[in-house]
């Protein structure tokens, strides 16, 4: 058993009883009405996914057998300052077409107004997994300012500061923002500093998407710590990738300073997004979707674009490889790189992606190489960090997506720990559960501990593998058969159960407490 402290493995049964682990040392002969044998297999805490966009995918029975067929029981959700609540029904209709290539569409939402209380009552014990919620700030400032490139004034400050008052209320885990999206990207530091106020006030972390990685990492971190002290909020940055030396001086510096610093990675060097933040100026204007496709219809704007954006960057184009083009012309398209699907089209890269975003009405996705300061080694060494999480960042839109989804958890225990040993398995369950459970205080998670919420997995390091690729993204991993989330089995030999719409809970955090269930 692997208790997700960092203690050694030690041999040991493990009793559940009422959604709870009721004991750890089982004396012998004591019998239970479900067994699991797990000789030869590693008990752990379930593991917590730090950064992933299943805001809506989590209703999909296939995203629920991917999750836990890595060993993942709970989904921190609420990403890159984008989702669905709270939200009134203009702002819902944006963010929902907006982010509809990284989180799709919510099932459950019927024109809104939504609030953060009735996004969670929407998942609460209807999925496997259990949920945790950001603030998502993006959803907050376009519901107040709308898609306005400027800062707010002091009413605006307000009307969001207690926006984000009330949702905290509700359960929310904290606040993210997207600082390479909009309209999250027009926010200077003062106004995400205000905002976070609170949510230092509660204990809770600010989750960014910076400003910029690799070459503008170093630029963006500082501006997080600067919003960090002024607000008091602890920082926890997103998908966290660029040169490894300069952003562990920087982090270790404000550690050292007392400012209670985190990140996620994935181990993967190509990403993942929405094919308009790629390939796209900032000088179209990008938060009024509508007046882009309207840009993007017209002759005079696409010569621009040929001429001073897109001649002046070609390298771009072989990095990009298509993975969500809801178009049934262009479907094919899905898995090729765009220069490929360019020459099928007979027509240039350039105007190719203004085809296909103006017939996707700008929600095409894709994956993308990273730049080459993004290595294999920079990745090792920032897992290696003690202020590591691990995140999937996982997007299951498309026919074609990144692997990530499937298998970055599955990886990291394959690679990193059996064959690399950038982890011991002991680090391992700290790394992918305890430590993650405490950044966003989910007090009864992350550990094997009489009392604590009965999150298990039962993982065997010998098989244990990643099998998806880019080639075959959707491909489940192996080596863990035995899920269960609060006591509930929902995974058993490799398949869900019919625990999965009774397993997962949303989990609410009321003022001044840890997280609980709901």
């Amino acid at each position: 058993m692997l208790d997700g402290t960092g203690a050694p493995a030690r041999r040991a049964d493990v009793a559940v009883s009422a959604g709870r682990i009721a004991a750890v040392g089982v004396p012998e002969g004591t019998r239970a009405v479900t067994e699991i044998d797990a000789t030869g297999r590693y008990v752990m805490p379930g593991f917590i996914d730090t950064h992933v966009h299943g805001d809506a995918a989590v209703f999909d029975p296939d995203v629920q057998l991917a999750a836990l067929r890595q060993g993942v029981t709970t989904f921190v959700l609420g990403q890159d300052g984008v989702s669905y609540a709270p939200a009134d029904p203009e702002t819902l209709r944006y963010v929902s077409r907006y982010f509809a290539p990284v989180n799709g569409t919510h099932p459950g939402l019927d024109g809104g107004p939504v609030s953060v209380a009735d996004l969670l009552a929407s998942y609460d014990r209807r999925v496997p997994l259990n949920t945790v919620y950001l603030l998502p700030h993006g959803t907050i400032r376009h519901g107040v300012m709308g898609s306005a490139r400027r800062a707010p004034d002091d009413g605006e400050i307000a009307a969001m500061r207690a926006r984000v008052e009330r949702g905290l209320s509700e359960g929310a885990a904290g606040l993210s923002t997207g600082l390479e999206y909009v309209p999250g990207a027009y926010a200077a530091a003062d106004e995400i500093a205000a905002l976070c106020a609170p949510v230092g006030a509660a204990g809770l972390p600010y989750v960014t998407h910076m400003r910029g990685y690799e070459s503008l990492a170093a630029g963006a971190m500082a501006e997080v710590l600067d919003i960090a002290r002024a607000s008091g909020a602890a920082p926890h940055v997103s998908h966290l990738h660029g040169p490894p030396d300069e952003l562990i001086a920087l982090m270790d510096g404000a550690r050292a300073e007392g400012i209670d610093l985190t990140f996620d990675s994935y181990p993967y060097l190509r990403g993942s997004s929405t094919l308009t933040l790629v390939t796209l100026p900032d000088w179209l204007p990008v938060a009024d979707l509508d007046a882009v496709l309207d840009d993007l219809a017209d002759p005079a704007v696409r010569n621009r674009l040929e001429r001073d954006w897109f001649a002046r960057r070609p390298e771009i184009w072989p990095r990009i490889t298509l993975s969500h083009v809801p178009s049934d012309d262009l479907r094919w398209a899905e898995g090729m790189t765009l220069p490929d699907a360019a020459e099928r089209a007979g027509t240039t890269p350039g105007e190719f992606c203004c085809d296909l975003l103006v017939a996707t009405r700008l929600e095409a996705g894709c994956v993308f190489a990273q730049p080459p300061g993004n290595t294999d080694e920079s990745v090792r060494t920032l897992l290696r960090h003690p202020a590591h999480t691990a995140g999937s960042d996982a997007i299951y839109q498309g026919g074609h997506p990144h692997p990530r989804g499937w298998g970055a958890f599955a990886r990291l225990l394959a690679r990193h720990v059996r064959d690399l040993g950038d982890w011991t398995w002991e680090q391992a369950a700290v790394h992918l559960a305890g430590r993650a459970a405490d950044r966003f205080r989910l007090a009864d998670r992350g550990r094997v501990e009489p009392g604590r919420a009965a999150d298990l997995v039962v993982a065997d390091p010998a098989t244990i593998t990643d099998r998806a690729t880019y080639e075959r993204p959707r491909a489940p991993a192996d080596g863990i058969e035995h899920v269960l989330v609060n006591g509930v089995p929902v995974l058993a030999g490799g398949v869900l159960t019919g625990g999965v719409l009774t397993g997962g809970s949303a989990l609410h955090r009321p003022p001044g407490r840890a997280l609980i269930p709901a």
